[in-house]
């Protein structure tokens, strides 16, 4: 018998999904899981689009600001969902996978502790530290302003961001992609309505302007934290979520992938950050502007990325803990050449058509100009970007990260450093961008290469971990 065998013998009829995670062809499992997640992630990433092009009805300077806060707000959102979030659904699954129940429900509990607490002294520091960080990022007078007053609303309610991701991750690592994915798309949706409303005054809505786009995201937070707290508390879940002392044991089973994992969201958003810094020193507010929504593109990646690389956490978690290694590195393959080629289709339309993307946001000549040099020199390599996202999280899932980092890292020396040594030598934005372009080459290919010539390692070690 082996151990998939022996494995899937002791599973009760109710752990269906298990037994599928254990055993199903990988294809059509990576598709059934992935839909709801990549709808969910659509959801959440239309509405940040949506509600930017609200704000951008406030002015080139609004929309200016709101640029240098987005980098920041889409670290801790990474960090809490794709990176801690990656950590706690892979300590999940993989506790699952070695029929270790008792440890599942756990890990919920200390789950949330852990990111409420971080939630909470992200939020200090970053309350305190506005002002200079959105200086340093590019933002200067009444764009500067406006990026205060959006970002310091959203930092003292991050501890919401935090605990909401925290329970769906968890809901995530027993394989059931279907709950997160319908509150968060339910609680995106509603904000739709609600961001114009508290952005302009509509109805018996005050009118907060830029900082009414910040509380709507705050509401919904609260709201998707609520709902699926409710759901963990109720039992319907399999990681239960109960009262209990905290220990360090299933601490360490969730820090030793999502903590190291934070760094990667660090790497990836600090290279939009600081190459946005970089456009807008060289060209202005204008093109700042500009290449920050161009590259507000790659976002909408994410939903395919994580689309995908969530489920891969938890499948490449589960056959992890069953000792099942050569079938985990064939879902992450697999997965990856699937968000590859769902990736291409968006970057090849954004370089043939870049316009129709950057007129939703602003008509401004330099805007325009800039965003479309971006998407047509970048756009056709979205397909590597999105694989190396996917299998990052896939790499979560197998406790093995060195890689993903090592290539994020890479992308981050080549955009930024090469790249701004590059401005500095008399460089044109084309140059600059086509460092960006072979960056994002590097990075995917990187990443692949890694995981297909086995670098997760041997499996005994994988186990233990």
């Amino acid at each position: 018998m082996t151990m998939n065998q022996a494995n899937a013998a002791a599973l009760p009829a109710a752990n269906a999904r298990l037994r599928s995670m254990l055993e199903a062809p990988i294809v059509p499992t990576l598709a059934r899981m992935s839909w709801s997640n990549m709808l969910m992630m659509l959801a959440q990433s239309s509405t940040g689009l949506i509600e930017t092009w609200f704000l951008a009805k406030l002015g080139t300077n609004v929309l200016a600001g709101v640029a240098v806060v987005v980098p920041v707000l889409m670290l801790m959102q990474n960090m809490s969902q794709g990176a801690m979030g990656g950590g706690i659904s892979s300590a999940v699954a993989r506790a699952l996978g070695a029929g270790n129940t008792e440890l599942v429900g756990k890990l919920a509990r200390h789950a949330l502790t852990m990111n409420v607490m971080i939630g909470v002294a992200l939020s200090i520091l970053l309350c305190l530290g506005a002002r200079p960080l959105f200086s340093l990022l590019g933002a200067h007078g009444a764009a500067l302003d406006a990026a205060c007053t959006y970002g310091r609303v959203l930092f003292v309610f991050l501890p919401l961001m935090w605990a909401m991701n925290a329970l769906a991750s968890v809901i995530r690592g027993t394989g059931n992609m279907v709950v997160p994915g319908l509150v968060i798309c339910v609680g995106a949706l509603l904000m739709i309505p609600l961001s114009p409303c508290l952005i302009f005054g509509y109805g018996p809505f005050p009118e907060l302007g830029v900082a009414g786009g910040a509380w709507a995201l705050v509401i919904y937070y609260g709201a998707g934290m609520l709902t699926l707290g409710w759901y963990c508390l109720s039992g319907r879940s399999a990681a239960r979520l109960s009262a209990g002392p905290l220990h360090w044991a299933p601490m360490r089973s969730i820090l030793v992938v999502g903590g190291l994992a934070c760094l990667n969201p660090v790497l990836t958003n600090s290279l939009i950050a600081l190459t946005t810094a970089q456009v807008g020193n060289h060209s202005g507010t204008a093109a700042l502007a500009g290449y920050a929504t161009a590259a507000r593109l790659e976002y909408l990646l994410i939903p395919i990325a994580f689309g995908l690389g969530a489920p891969m956490v938890a499948l490449v978690g589960a056959n992890i803990g069953a000792g099942q290694a050569e079938r985990a590195r064939r879902i992450a393959i697999s997965g990856g050449l699937m968000a590859f080629a769902l990736a291409e289709v968006v970057g090849l339309a954004a370089a043939i058509w870049p316009e129709a993307w950057l007129r939703l946001f602003g008509a401004d000549a330099h805007l325009l100009e800039t965003g479309s040099l971006y998407l047509r020199i970048v756009g056709p390599l979205y397909g590597f970007f999105a694989m190396g996202v996917s299998l990052y999280f896939a790499s979560q899932g197998a406790g093995r990260l060195k890689w993903s980092l090592l290539a994020a890292a890479l992308r981050l020396t080549l955009f930024a450093g090469v790249g701004a040594l590059a401005l500095s030598l008399g460089a044109s934005l084309a140059q600059y961008f086509a460092i960006g372009a072979l960056a994002m080459f590097c990075y995917g290919s990187l990443v692949l290469w890694s995981i297909a010539k086995g670098g997760w390692g041997d499996i005994s070690v994988l186990r233990r971990n």
